[in-house]
């Protein structure tokens, strides 16, 4: 009778050691999961960011090309009657320009994806399941 009690024991003290080393395992692949989201979402973002940043020095560069250019032919075409009135308009329109380019980006900039978005939906999902099972 001893015997069938140590051997009923060690059958149960072993499965919990199965069971913790289990949900030791599950904790563990789901938060390597978690981890490789997470990194993709941090290399998207920073392709995103180059991205964004490389065609924002192109669409510079060609604007202030155009807009030399642009001020050159106006201020040659008025050279005789209103050369200054001229260098003016364009300068203010430049200005304005500017500014409206500036509140462009700004709401750009506040109407960007939430950074790491998925991860956080997913710990959420994961935190709610856990608890639910309690």
């Amino acid at each position: 009778m001893a015997s069938e009690t140590q051997d009923y024991g060690a059958e149960h003290s072993g499965g919990l050691f199965n069971s913790v080393k289990a949900l030791a395992a599950t904790l563990l692949a789901i938060g390597r999961t978690r981890l490789e989201l997470l990194s993709t979402e941090i290399e998207e973002e920073r392709l995103r960011i180059s991205s964004i940043l490389v065609w924002t020095l192109v669409a510079l560069f060609c604007a202030c090309l155009g807009v030399v250019l642009a001020t050159l032919f106006v201020v040659v075409f008025f050279w005789d009657t209103h050369r200054l009135l001229a260098l003016g308009i364009a300068a203010l329109l430049f200005l304005l320009a500017a500014v409206l380019a500036c509140a462009v980006m700004l709401g750009k900039a506040r109407a960007k994806p939430r950074p790491f978005a998925a991860s956080l939906a997913e710990l959420s999902k994961d935190h709610q399941r856990l608890t639910s099972r309690s």
